[in-house]
């Protein structure tokens, strides 16, 4: 359900600079911050629970959050959504797709960097004992739901930047982007990635950014072609980027559950070795 959290860092951007004509570049942060406390009282309730009801309650807070960007005009504006703003810093404005690419890179390097030097402190070392084996990091005295809670509010944090971040490369948000198929994406990216691995949510980011645009060339190429003249594929065209992230979840899962980061690792260490791999 990380949409929802997405979709609250983008309303919250938006509507601190409207409502308190807060500079933009301070939105986007303070929007993580919301994002987290947001994720934090999802978290509490979630803490004790394992496995697929830890999964449900997730699908709850995204359907909860839908429900409320509906209902809460005042902070979303309903239907019609609400207009934002263009970042600006030092009397620039980074209102065009190549100087904001600059905006969204210093962002990534900041958060990519904290999140790898979370994973030294010792509440990162905590999470990813509670990570790869709950059990025992509950007998060496982890406090499971502190932490379980913790991972929320953090990865709310980040959502929120995120969704800060593309409310104000759009310019525009609505309350429809923000559904469970946006979440499904997030997940997707997690899982090509690799679970659990920081450069793995980059590679998965990477590849779900680029599959997409290949496999819509590859439907403008197949469109009125013999191809689907013969097949009859029709409106199926227009339906096989959904249907791409499918089959790329179901053939990670399959054939490379530990993502990408994992393959990565693998290949540097052989090279590393090489010619003596073997």
């Amino acid at each position: 359900g990380h949409a929802a959290f997405f979709g609250v860092g983008a309303f919250l951007s938006a509507y601190l600079h409207e409502r308190f004509h807060i500079p933009v570049i301070l939105c986007i942060p303070l929007a993580g911050l919301g994002s987290a406390v947001v994720g934090l009282v999802f978290g509490l309730p979630a803490a004790r629970l394992k496995g697929l009801y830890l999964a449900i309650a997730t699908l709850a807070a995204q359907f909860i959050l839908e429900d409320f960007f509906a209902r809460a005009q005042w902070f979303t504006g309903g239907v019609s959504g609400r207009m934002t703003e263009a970042v600006e810093l030092f009397g620039i404005r980074f209102d065009r797709e190549e100087s904001y690419f600059y905006v969204v890179l210093a962002f990534t390097i900041i958060m990519f960097v904290m999140a790898a030097n979370l994973m030294r402190t010792r509440d990162g070392r905590a999470l990813i004992a509670v990570r790869d084996h709950y059990l025992s990091a509950e007998v060496m005295g982890i406090n499971l739901a502190y932490y379980r809670t913790l991972s929320f509010a953090i990865s709310s944090f980040y959502a929120g930047i995120g969704g800060a971040l593309y409310a104000h490369y759009l310019f525009f948000v609505s309350v429809e982007a923000f559904n469970i198929l946006f979440s499904i994406q997030f997940l997707a990216m997690v899982i090509i990635g690799g679970l659990g691995s920081v450069m793995g949510s980059l590679m998965g980011a990477a590849f779900m950014v680029l599959m997409p645009e290949g496999v819509q060339a590859l439907a403008d190429m197949l469109a009125g072609g013999w191809i689907d003249r013969t097949l009859k594929l029709g409106a199926s065209i227009s339906f096989l980027r959904e249907m791409a992230i499918g089959a790329a979840i179901i053939l990670f899962l399959v054939f490379e559950p530990d993502g990408l980061a994992h393959r990565w690792k693998q290949i540097k260490a052989y090279w590393k070795l090489y010619p003596f791999s073997h």
